[in-house]
């Protein structure tokens, strides 16, 4: 089977490794800057940059610490691997002398308060999401614009309107056309998703690659849970994951993230004590986002924690194997590019339903494969999760990604199990609603929106709650 090329999304383009607080306010520019350094060997010595910041990019980019990412971003600083305990050192340094050295090895003057520029009365018309950059040299200049669209997706003006795409061997814009693959090939979806995958990657590496991803959503959750303190950014938030976990393993004994996940799984709980554990993983991963440590983002940052939650879960309550994981991480990266595809993964497009709302229905489509679910029961369980996610709002505030949002993944992790138990007990056929239908009725509400519900903290609960947000 061939397609004309369309739209193509791997699942590695949703879950990516990066470093907290945004995917569209850091990982973005982040990577946005990494990808400018890149161009400025063709200036030859440069003397200065300056950053042009927009939109909701302006608004919330300090909380959201953007200034932060794009100084690592022009240093050629990868968020995939750099040791994140060393960027406060980093960035003071940087403001302290005024100087940066880019990933070329060129130092260049750059005073962050005078060489960032925050428009936030201004905003490009492609996406809200927008920055441009302008490094200047003896007799040359360079100037380059750039759009972060959401989930750590960026793309260069000049390129905004083109997709790049790649002919899958499956191609799929919609749930009916997923569907309708899994019924004529009588293959499940995560079988679908896979035999895509091939095309960008050999059957090991798309294994090891979501082990890896698991491994580090892992991670994040042990660090989460071990970690005690009070989050930066001048709100005051107490962290609360450290003190659930003690209270609720006791007397367990564990010294590394694999002695605690043992722990962990052979502790069985009661259905209050499930819940529980479920909101303190949620709380555990998005702690750390707030406080810059390393994620995954599902399919963003202010959402990453529903999803490992949410998969945690799984493998505590009920054993599951890697070939589980893998299939469940398959599935859910599918539904999150169909909001891709069909609405947008971008707060600052459609609030909050854009975030913690499509990573609800990504974990309860994954979390329905793994437990039996049927190709229908398990996008009736992403439709039902994203159902009651609608409308809701993206009001941080501060603009730091705290308060509502560490808890409003814990939310969204509970309310995607929900979805799937009620989806794995009912008949697809009954259903009144479609994801499709859900994902469309998304868009609308995002359309419909006003503005100051979508990242800008100027609605909601950011104006109900003065702040002055210190530096990160």
């Amino acid at each position: 089977m061939t397609s004309s090329p369309r739209e193509s999304i791997s699942v590695f383009d949703i879950f990516k490794i990066g470093v907290g607080p945004s995917s569209s306010h850091t990982l973005g520019p982040w990577r946005a800057a990494e990808m400018f350094a890149g161009r400025c060997n063709e200036l030859g010595q440069v003397q200065s940059i300056v950053i042009h910041l927009f939109g909701s990019l302006a608004k919330t980019g300090v909380g959201h610490a953007t200034d932060v990412a794009l100084m690592l971003g022009l240093m050629g600083w990868d968020p995939t691997t750099c040791d994140t305990a060393e960027i406060p050192g980093v960035i003071a340094e940087i403001r302290a002398t005024k100087l940066i050295r880019l990933a070329s090895g060129q130092s260049v003057s750059f005073d962050p308060d005078e060489c960032i520029q925050f428009h936030r009365d201004q905003a490009l018309p492609f996406h809200p999401n927008a920055l441009t950059i302008v490094a200047a040299a003896a007799t040359s200049e360079l100037e380059e614009t750039y759009f972060s669209i959401g989930g750590g997706f960026v793309v260069q003006e000049a390129r905004a309107a083109q997709t790049i795409s790649v002919s899958l061997p499956y191609p799929i814009e919609t749930g009916a056309e997923l569907l309708a693959y899994c019924a004529s090939t009588t293959e499940s979806i995560p079988a679908i998703v896979r035999m895509n995958e091939r095309t960008w990657r050999e059957d090991h590496e798309i294994d090891s690659g979501l082990l890896r991803i698991w491994a580090t959503m892992l991670d994040c959750i042990y660090r989460g849970c071990t970690t005690e303190g009070v989050l930066p950014g001048g709100l005051g938030v107490v962290r609360r994951a450290a003190k659930l976990n003690r209270t609720m393993l006791r007397d367990a004994i564990w010294s590394d993230r694999d002695s605690w996940l043992a722990a962990l799984t052979a502790h069985r709980s009661g259905f209050d004590e499930t819940l529980r554990w479920v909101s303190c993983f949620a709380l555990a991963v998005n702690e750390e986002n707030a406080n810059l440590g390393r994620v995954v983002t599902a399919p963003t940052n202010g959402a990453a924690g529903v999803i490992p939650a949410v998969l945690c879960y799984l493998v505590a309550a009920h054993g599951v194997t890697d070939r589980q994981v893998v299939d469940f991480l398959l599935t859910s990266g599918e539904i999150g590019s169909l909001f891709k595809k069909g609405s947008t993964l971008s707060a600052a497009m459609g609030g909050c339903q854009a975030e913690i709302g499509v990573s609800s229905a990504m974990a309860a489509a994954g979390l329905c494969q793994v437990l039996g679910g049927t190709s229908c029961q398990v996008l009736m369980a992403a439709e039902i999760a994203m159902e009651h996610h609608l409308g809701l709002t993206c009001d941080p505030v501060g603009g730091l990604v705290q308060v509502p949002c560490i808890e409003r993944n814990a939310m969204g992790a509970v309310k995607a199990i929900t979805a799937a138990n009620i989806a794995l007990a009912s008949d697809p056929e009954n259903a009144r609603v479609s994801l499709d239908q859900v994902i469309s009725t998304m868009w609308q509400t995002a359309l419909d929106m006003n503005w100051k519900y979508k990242e800008t903290s100027e609605g909601g609960l950011a104006i109900q709650i003065p702040v002055n947000v210190a530096e990160c």
